[in-house]
């Protein structure tokens, strides 16, 4: 056989067994425990219900919303009204962490909350992070610090701009207490509304799932622990015993330490797609997604040549190669390598449909994933790039030049 038949062959391989054996990660059904059994509670013009299996006495656990916030007036007036009309039966405030914003943020957010009148609103600005610390991370340290002092069950960690449909805090409360996980984490519906976003978004959740498949994470005998950083429920007693955020304090990729954080402290965690959480925050341009991927993804593989070097070879031999050999096999008259190319590539495709349908996507941009691939494999390189250039990761003026990376499980 030729050499292009043995790649097209060993494509193949490499998608019967990402079909069949990580996990199952193309499918899209791990939703949030317990939301049917207590639908009922979904709509606000509805009894609350009884409180969550394990509070017998009929109350619901105090929880505090921590909102981290660095120059976000542009999605606040769109993510922070959700939060303050939030349908929960129990006691519920907000804390929002004003970071060194410039564009007023924290002034919005007080007017906000006068105009949206509901759980009571605690802006704080806790000033530049101290060395050692990335700028969500201090100003969570200060957020939770803050909400610490209410003594709340559960601290809800969202960015600003996620926003929640009304009964979301007591679905995740439900889930929480009811199923006894100490992390619950919902990977918010990311925009997908330009060009760019309908191609590159739905692939973004798909490589996550693919890298940390949520049945793993969530399975009794956990084999991958990760988190969403846009929407995390944590159980205060576990994050006390697990010493966060301060355990973390160097991670730009934060969801993840903080979920091996949890578990590290002997707590579980719950992953998995949001159904009413939703980020507003748009990235129009292929510069914005550009950034969003490359700011993070060397540091994902610990800033690693020989993982970058790994990483590139595997991407292009599980992505690319489906149709290049196929295309060189048809061209050559090479019958091996175009059917296992063209099967391998089928595969792909069927596997990213699920993604697209959740996303609302039509399913005929399934056999574009290579193009995407491409382009996640130049965004990872131009990662290592900005490292080695003491760019490192940059967010809302800041740049880290070397982050770290999220701690082995």
């Amino acid at each position: 056989m030729s050499a292009t038949a043995w790649i097209a062959l060993g494509s193949l391989a490499a998608w019967v067994w990402l079909l069949l054996g990580q996990g199952f990660f193309w499918r899209t059904d791990q939703r949030l425990p317990g939301v049917t059994r207590h639908r009922r509670w979904g709509r606000r013009t509805r009894p609350a219900g009884p409180a969550p299996d394990g509070y017998g006495d009929g109350s619901w656990p105090r929880v505090a919303v921590v909102v981290p916030a660095r120059d976000e007036a542009e999605v606040l007036p769109l993510s922070l009204p959700s939060l303050l009309t939030q349908d929960y039966p129990g006691e519920a405030e907000i804390v929002l962490v004003d970071d060194g914003s410039t564009d007023g943020t924290g002034k919005l957010a007080g007017e906000l909350a006068v105009r949206y009148s509901g759980l009571p609103l605690t802006v704080v600005s806790p000033g530049d992070p101290e060395p050692g610390w990335t700028g969500k991370l201090w100003a969570l340290r200060h957020g939770m610090a803050l909400a610490r002092k209410r003594d709340p069950e559960f601290l809800l960690l969202t960015d600003a701009d996620i926003a929640h449909e009304p009964d979301s805090l007591r679905l995740l409360v439900t889930a929480a207490a009811s199923e006894g996980f100490d992390l619950v984490s919902q990977m918010a519906r990311l925009r997908v509304a330009t060009v760019w976003e309908r191609l590159i978004v739905p692939a973004f959740v798909y490589f996550f799932a693919q890298l940390y498949p949520f049945r793993w994470i969530n399975g009794r005998r956990p084999r991958a622990t990760a988190a969403a950083g846009g929407c995390v429920l944590l159980r205060t007693e576990t994050a006390d015993r697990a010493g966060v955020p301060e355990a973390v304090r160097q991670a730009v990729i934060d969801d993840v330490s903080l979920a091996r954080a949890v578990r590290r402290a002997g707590g579980r965690v719950w992953l998995g797609l949001a159904e009413r959480v939703d980020s507003v925050r748009p990235y129009p341009r292929l510069a914005d997604l550009w950034g969003m991927v490359a700011r993070s993804a060397y540091a994902q593989l610990r800033h690693n040549p020989l993982l970058l070097l790994g990483t590139v070879v595997a991407l292009a031999l599980v992505y690319l190669a489906p149709p290049a050999t196929l295309v060189a096999g048809l061209a050559g008259g090479d019958a091996t390598a175009a059917v296992a190319g063209g099967l391998a590539w089928a595969v792909m495709a069927g596997t990213y449909v699920p993604m697209l349908r959740y996303y609302g996507q039509p399913v005929a941009l399934a056999p574009t994933l290579p193009l995407t691939a491409l382009l996640y494999l130049l965004m990872t390189v131009d990662s290592a790039g900005r490292h080695y250039r003491g760019r490192g990761a940059a967010w809302k003026g800041r740049t880290y030049g070397r982050p770290q990376a999220a701690p082995d499980r």
